[in-house]
């Protein structure tokens, strides 16, 4: 094959593995770290950034994690599951195992999503445990 040839094929060979509607999740102004990203706060531009989102489904209803500013790609890292524990908020706190079920008042020390550990500090024992964020002003600790 003569050298055009080979340049021809190779660009041909770029061309196939670049999608050609790529599209980048960017932001569309400052949003606030710990913020709730809602539809208004995104816009998709044309072209694709390397390891930003391309859906913005990937970030509505999620949470920033930092601050996110206007024209910026949005990237995975970004974003997080929006707290449902806030940080100093009273939380129920219950322990099941089996037909035992303990339930007390405690105090959040962190932020956390469903599913998260978070710190709990008793109201009664002043003792603090790691438990699991279930649902709001919820958490769960023990097997």
């Amino acid at each position: 094959m003569t050298r055009r040839a080979m340049a021809l094929l190779s660009i041909g060979f770029i061309a196939l593995a670049a999608p050609l509607w790529a599209e980048t999740v960017i932001a569309t102004g400052t949003i606030r770290g710990q913020s709730l990203i809602m539809p208004s706060d995104i816009a998709l531009v044309p072209g694709a950034t390397p390891g930003a989102l391309s859906d913005p489904a990937q970030a509505i209803g999620m949470e920033a994690a930092i601050n996110l500013y206007a024209g910026r790609p949005i990237r995975p890292g970004d974003l997080r599951p929006p707290a449902i524990i806030e940080r100093n908020g009273l939380v129920t706190i219950r322990y099941a195992h089996g037909q035992l079920m303990i339930v007390t008042d405690g105090r959040a020390m962190d932020r956390a999503a469903a599913g998260e550990a978070v710190r709990v500090m008793n109201l009664s024992s002043r003792t603090t445990v790691t438990a699991t964020a279930t649902a709001p002003g919820l958490v769960t600790v023990g097997p």
